[in-house]
């Protein structure tokens, strides 16, 4: 058994699969996941929390917290069992140590101590932005490095020069809202329930993006920050100024989903010109946008850009990503190993 505080590194070689076991909880879902090698996805199970914050139009952290008690056991087992295996066929541990919920990271985080510590295998602390970037890997096409990747959900909008899997250089990043952040106020501006990113993309569908035309905030178009508070408060005056916005509800949705596809859009395509790299790529829960997903497409086809976007299973928040990411930090002899001494963090460094 190894020494307190310590765990040991893999033993096998390169030629047997390592099959890690990942563990996501940083927001509102609890989620685990087998990956072998860091690139087959053996199972991925996530439980939604969905039902539990819809009443509060937005994610409650001491609720999501008591939920990820109540759900991180039964996940795990379910993740194991559906990979085939048992829990002594698990040969690593990654779990995500932030950023997100300190309350929610630290149920995810301490399983993952006591997992691997009992069964005497290494595990590591992954970083949840990292996951998301190598989430792209888990397709039958991949990027080669250096990639550009745009990086859009619920808390975090960031385009970053990805050169390995463990290394990516932030170019720039939101000064406010998160795009994911937008769409959830937007939509609770316009009664739309909870989560806002599938209920304005639903709603958006039936508009026209022409008829209402909201500002894009470009700041510095050869820069590659993002700001959404504008567009917010812009779409809040139309609200506010025009008693019959009920009346248009599908083209404002429409309107605001195309002020923020665009520029996200072009941000991204120009980092892509800026860094000289011909593979970009897409990853975070706004990933699923069809209509983000169209446009960059498209301008990645004209552009000679090759687009690479996880499934939508792994958009969102999921342990594959973590399990894959982990794979790599844990199949490196003189790569970092995770202690009992480490801790969760709340917010993202600059640099991955």
């Amino acid at each position: 058994m190894s020494s307190y505080g310590r765990f040991p590194a893999f033993e096998k070689t390169p030629e047997i699969p390592m099959n890690i076991l990942g563990i996501e909880t940083s927001c509102d879902e609890t989620a685990a996941a087998v990956v072998e090698n860091g690139t087959r996805v053996r199972s991925s199970v996530v439980a939604s929390q969905v039902a539990v914050h819809h009443a509060y139009g937005g994610v409650v952290p001491e609720l999501a917290a008591r939920k990820h008690i109540e759900n991180i056991c039964i996940v795990v087992e379910r993740a194991v069992a559906e990979a085939g295996m048992q829990p002594g066929d698990v040969d690593g541990v990654a779990a995500t140590r932030g950023p997100g919920l300190v309350g929610a990271l630290l149920v995810g985080f301490s399983f993952a101590k006591a997992f691997s510590y009992g069964r005497g295998i290494p595990w590591i602390g992954v970083d949840h932005l990292q996951g998301h970037l190598n989430s792209v890997f888990l397709a039958d096409k991949t990027p080669s490095f250096p990639f550009v990747a745009l990086l859009v959900s619920g808390g975090h909008t960031a385009v970053y020069h990805v050169t390995s899997h463990t290394r990516a250089r932030l170019m720039g990043q939101t000064r406010d809202d998160a795009a994911g952040e937008a769409f959830d106020k937007v939509a609770k501006m316009l009664d739309l329930g909870y989560p806002g990113g599938v209920a304005i993309s639903r709603m958006a569908e039936r508009g026209d993006p022409g008829r209402i035309k909201f500002p894009r905030a470009w700041l510095d178009k050869n820069g590659f920050a993002f700001s959404f508070s504008g567009l917010k408060t812009a779409v809040k005056r139309y609200v506010e100024t025009h008693d019959d916005y009920r009346w248009h509800m599908a083209d404002i949705a429409a309107g605001f989903e195309a002020a923020v596809v665009d520029v996200l859009c072009y941000k991204l395509l120009n980092a892509a010109e800026e860094t000289g790299c011909r593979d970009i790529a897409i990853v975070g829960g706004v990933a699923a946008n069809r209509r983000l997903r169209e446009n960059v497409s498209q301008a990645a086809a004209e552009g000679g850009f090759a687009l690479h976007v996880p499934h939508i299973s792994l958009c969102g928040d999921n342990a594959a990503m973590i399990a894959a990411t982990g794979y790599h930090y844990l199949s490196d002899p003189d790569g970092p190993r995770g202690s009992l001494g480490d801790d969760v963090y709340s917010r993202a460094p600059l640099c991955l």
